[in-house]
């Protein structure tokens, strides 16, 4: 495999096919192409309603922007960077959905040229426009849910600025490099816990290169890896100072560590391989020529690292990185859809692969020209049939469609209206309850939540802190007497566990008739738009779905 030097050029098209110039620009105008489809089709689908997660950073960033740190009235186990990212996203496009996906367009297309910049500098040309070409493909995929600002697509520009800067070290060995790529890793760890693995595989990555010089710089490696390791853990012991200094030290610290402890720990690993399994296959589906080109080329990456010696760090370097990309989707063996963006990167770059040793082969055999344009084409035919397979979320559905094909009937596109009523219909200083895990419906309506617990999957989960935490929000909800209270009947909004306590249920039946009306509700139709109805409609309209959300205002004088 090539690397940065005199010889790269034997990786590409040769010198007397075409001009110096046109060598060297074509791989950047095909990445342009490449930015522009991916752009076009995201702006297209800007307004989807947002998610769960979406709803939980934008709520938590809003709180940010108004000078309220994070768990301090929301909490969740997540670390606070994606908060931050919101909140800066926020400030610069504006509090809503289509600001918040503007943000997550850049962060894809800064991810989608890092990946063209990674494989450019060890492979070839052609290879780095097809590996960030399948990424750019992939990652939008409704199957990862691409189109949604998950934390998984905050944690890759950060994580491959930190690889970049890792081949950076390793060529110039400059101990101040280790440092700075030390802080991307770190900083794509504050993005999500599962980024954890991409700065243990940098350290490897590092040992392994300095043990197979001789002689071995020991000073060197040690220093190295030191300040790599100091780099990862600075943004870290930063935000808990932070956090300590903000009086939320404690609520961070069990959310995030104690409970996450807990929470992973749930599935066991045959579960979890079958959970892996039915998500994967999905994903597959929509592109399975492209999974066969990854695999192939992962096979191909394996025997350069057996039957060659030439650029064995580059090998090492592909095959270390996809095998700690595929470690940082497998924490708690929950294998959500979008946990399968971060190894997006990887299997861009095993396309990559496999198309410039195809490039070379049939170069060799039948001429520059051939070798160059069969792999090309060939990868085009699988990106169209990809694109073709999902044509109906990419170019036909509209937003809220979108969302559907994505969601199902989860309540994410009536949680933008119930979310503007309550806005229109009470003032900044009202609170508001949703007793279900619909965060998105905080930020909305602007106001803040009655409770902390912004997601009731925790509550009916089988651990020792699930009744504690049951009457925790009980206490906090009948304590600040929200004006409005949203409540969901959507199994997937509670994912109540058969060994559930169910004491927060039986209390919210006789505390929300006692205090509260009945005042909205909505009816989700998997295959047709939400029904809204308010005020006397409720009672008029029979509810047309087993999927029902409602929403109470607090009874006068109470």
């Amino acid at each position: 495999m090539a690397h940065k030097s005199k010889t790269k050029s034997s990786r590409s098209i040769p010198v007397e096919t075409v001009s110096p110039s046109t060598r060297n620009l074509w791989p950047w105008i095909a990445l342009g192409v490449v930015l522009l489809a991916t752009a076009i089709i995201r702006i297209r689908l800007l307004m989807i309603p947002l998610e769960r997660d979406e709803g939980e950073f934008a709520y938590m960033g809003q709180l940010m922007l108004q000078g309220i740190p994070p768990y301090k009235l929301a909490y969740n186990m997540k670390l606070p960077g994606t908060y931050a990212a919101y909140a800066l996203i926020m400030s610069l496009f504006g509090q809503t959905i289509a600001g918040i996906h503007i943000g997550l367009l850049l962060v894809n297309l800064t991810s989608t040229v890092m990946v063209f910049l990674l494989a450019k500098r060890i492979l070839n040309p052609s290879a780095a426009v097809v590996a960030a070409a399948s990424f750019a493909l992939l990652s939008l995929s409704p199957t990862v849910n691409g189109t949604s600002a998950h934390a998984t697509q905050f944690v890759l520009p950060f994580a491959l600025g930190g690889c970049l800067l890792l081949l950076k070290l390793r060529e110039t060995g400059r101990p101040v490099t280790a440092l700075w790529s030390g802080l991307m890793f770190g900083i794509a760890l504050l993005m999500k816990q599962h980024a954890a693995f991409f700065p243990v595989f940098a350290a490897l990555y590092l040992v392994y290169v300095q043990m197979s010089m001789r002689p071995v710089a020991w000073k060197r490696m040690k220093a190295q890896v030191v300040l790599l390791a100091v780099g990862t853990t600075m943004p870290f012991l930063i935000t808990c100072l932070a956090l300590y200094a903000s009086g939320v030290f404690h609520t961070f610290w069990f959310w995030t560590f104690t409970y996450a402890r807990a929470y992973v720990s749930q599935v066991s690993m045959s579960d979890g391989v079958s959970m892996f399994w039915g998500v994967f296959q999905g994903i597959m589906s929509a592109g399975f020529g492209l999974w066969v080109m990854a695999g192939l080329g992962l096979i191909t990456t394996v025997g350069a690292l057996f039957l060659g010696k030439t650029q064995r760090a580059n090998t090492v370097f592909l095959l270390g990185f996809a095998l700690f990309s595929f470690l940082c989707v497998c924490p708690g063996y929950f294998f959500r859809n979008h946990y399968f963006v971060l190894i997006m990167p990887a299997v861009g770059f095993m396309i990559g692969v496999l198309v410039m040793y195809c490039e070379e082969g049939l170069g060799r055999v039948a001429g520059p020209i051939v070798g160059f344009a069969v792999p090309i084409v060939i990868f085009a035919i699988m990106s169209i049939n990809s694109a073709n397979v999902q044509r109906d979320f990419f170019f036909r559905a509209n937003p809220e469609q979108a969302c559907r094909m994505m969601y199902s009937i989860n309540p994410f596109p009536e949680s933008v209206k119930i979310g503007k009523y309550i806005k229109e219909h009470s003032t900044k200083t009202d609170k508001i309850a949703v007793i279900g895990s619909e965060p998105q419906i905080y930020f909305y309506a602007n106001r803040h939540s009655a409770t902390g617990f912004i997601y009731t999957y925790g509550l009916m989960e089988e651990h020792k802190y699930a009744l504690k935490m049951q009457k925790d929000m009980i206490a906090e909800i009948s304590n600040s007497k929200p004006r409005y209270v949203v409540i969901t009947n959507i199994p997937w909004s509670w994912a109540v566990h058969p060994k559930a306590d169910m004491t927060i249920m039986q209390w919210a039946s006789i505390y929300l008739s006692s205090y509260y009306n009945l005042i909205g509700r909505s009816d989700a139709v998997e295959d047709g738009y939400a029904t809204m109805y308010w005020g006397d409609d409720v009672q008029t309209h029979p509810a047309t779905s087993d999927f029902s959300t409602y929403v109470m205002e607090r009874k006068p004088g109470i």
